[in-house]
């Protein structure tokens, strides 16, 4: 089965992902704060101390997502609920960073981007295609045989209902003799 191998994929991927985007905004954060130079008017103080602290959010969204997956892997089960959910913006997280690593990174970013959307998306299919029930064959002998699986057989007709007793007829009573 490939589903498990997946889930220790991904989940390695996005711990490794986790901290690398963390690392990348606090040294983000620190350039801008040894420069000590204005954008626009905003203070770098703050630009350094946004960027450190959207470094430490992103990372630990991250490393959440991670830990679904890791419980994936660990229980064998599909995420349910929020781990779900985490997992989805996760995956529309990395294609919209993958089109934005195309038009300002290069191709090895994006293709990095797009194989690790490939990987959620694959984790979230492969255990959602686990839990379909699969449709049970009609017995032999029943129905007309020639209808698909997916069709129901057509239903028997119910059982009539007992017809009302006949009236007795009535009859005079007997003449008596004195």
């Amino acid at each position: 089965m490939v589903r498990r191998p997946v889930a220790w994929v991904v989940a390695i991927v996005l711990f490794a992902e986790a901290l690398g985007i963390a690392a990348l905004n606090w040294f983000m954060g620190m350039v801008v704060d040894r420069q000590d130079m204005s954008l626009a008017g905003l203070d770098p103080d703050v630009m350094a101390t946004s960027s450190k602290v959207g470094g430490i959010v992103f990372g630990l969204y991250f490393v959440l997502c991670g830990v679904v997956a890791l419980l994936v892997a660990l229980r064998d089960r599909a995420p349910a609920g929020f781990g779900r959910v985490l997992l989805i913006s996760a995956a529309v997280v990395h294609g919209l960073l993958g089109a934005f690593a195309w038009g300002l990174l290069g191709v090895p970013q994006f293709v990095f981007m797009v194989v690790v959307l490939a990987l959620i998306v694959l984790l979230l299919m492969t255990y959602d295609a686990r839990q379909r029930p699969v449709a049970d064959p009609p017995p032999a002998g029943k129905g007309d045989g020639g209808g698909s699986p997916a069709t129901p057989p057509p239903a028997e007709p119910p059982p009539a209902a007992p017809e009302p007793a006949a009236p007795r007829p009535v009859t005079p009573p007997a003449p008596t003799t004195p």
